[in-house]
């Protein structure tokens, strides 16, 4: 979820753009998982390479965006196992996600002249979106470890949207619901069931007419109760979620967007993160 606080995402575009981006995110956190674990004062440092890649279409005369991501994990937990101390390190292809998004208020299919030339009559703007975004079970994950990239299982998001333009500045809001299905093959041939995760998140853009960009943003999630073999581990998520990025253009098809994005457990089980990410995109 730190991964996910991203601004401009219903932000419509030209039919027919694509996008290609590689991107990296250093990660720094501390874990507290459920005591029978016997896992004490967990620590986790990832390193983690997305490549990805975006298409612009037109959906029935509306803009809509479908993106593809595919990260590659090194990763590396320090903490005590029943008061020894053990490392555990794992390095692979993590969880990729695909998303379809559509602006079906506010945003027409336009080219990219037409979408100029619309923005320019229309400095002040709303567009409403929705969107179902999966991540596949296809990272590397091993049943008989409690640490993976994976998950093994599959995540289906829906999400709504809504962004406000008036002029240079924006307002964006978004909510999603997180339906997991089950892992059968979880850590000591366990079977996990988790409950829906609630998600919600606001961020304010100030873009200039020079090519840059900046954004700062807050969020929320809770729920996400989890099951193993049938018995509910107590352990419903509540995260408050923070970040700020910018982007700049520096080249008429070229970009470089750099962030830091925040996360903060209210529970006493769960993860306070600190994430910093660059990512380089080429516009065709």
């Amino acid at each position: 979820m730190a991964q996910d606080i991203e601004p401009r995402r219903w932000t419509p575009l030209p039919v027919g753009l694509n996008i290609t981006g590689l991107g990296f995110v250093h990660t720094d956190g501390d874990i507290a998982l459920d005591p029978v674990l016997e896992l004490d004062d967990v620590k986790v440092k990832r390193n983690t390479v997305v490549a990805s890649y975006l298409h612009a279409l037109d959906f029935f005369g509306k803009s809509a965006r479908f993106d593809v991501r595919v990260p590659y994990q090194r990763a590396e937990w320090k903490g005590l196992l029943k008061g020894a101390s053990r490392t555990e390190q794992r390095t692979g292809f993590a969880d990729p996600r695909i998303r379809l998004s559509i602006n079906f208020l506010g945003a027409p299919a336009l080219k990219k002249e037409e979408l100029r030339e619309y923005r320019a009559s229309h400095p002040i703007n709303t567009v409403v979106g929705a969107a179902v975004a999966v991540t596949l079970p296809l990272g590397e994950y091993k049943r008989d470890k409690l640490l993976n990239l994976g998950k093994n299982r599959f995540v289906i998001r829906p999400q709504v949207g809504f962004v406000h333009t008036r002029g240079s500045w924006s307002y964006e809001l978004t909510g999603s619901v997180s339906f997991f299905t089950d892992n059968d093959e979880f850590f000591g041939n366990s079977k996990r069931e988790q409950d829906p995760l609630f998600a919600g998140q606001t961020h304010l853009v100030y873009s200039s007419r020079r090519g840059w960009w900046v954004s700062i943003g807050t969020g929320y999630d809770y729920g996400g109760e989890s099951k193993i073999d049938g018995v509910k581990k107590d352990d419903r998520r509540r995260e408050v979620l923070f970040g700020i990025s910018t982007g700049f253009a520096f080249h008429r098809t070229s970009s470089v967007k750099i962030a830091y994005v925040g996360s903060r457990t209210r529970k006493d089980i769960g993860a306070d993160t600190d994430n910093l990410a660059i990512a380089y995109s080429i516009r065709f």
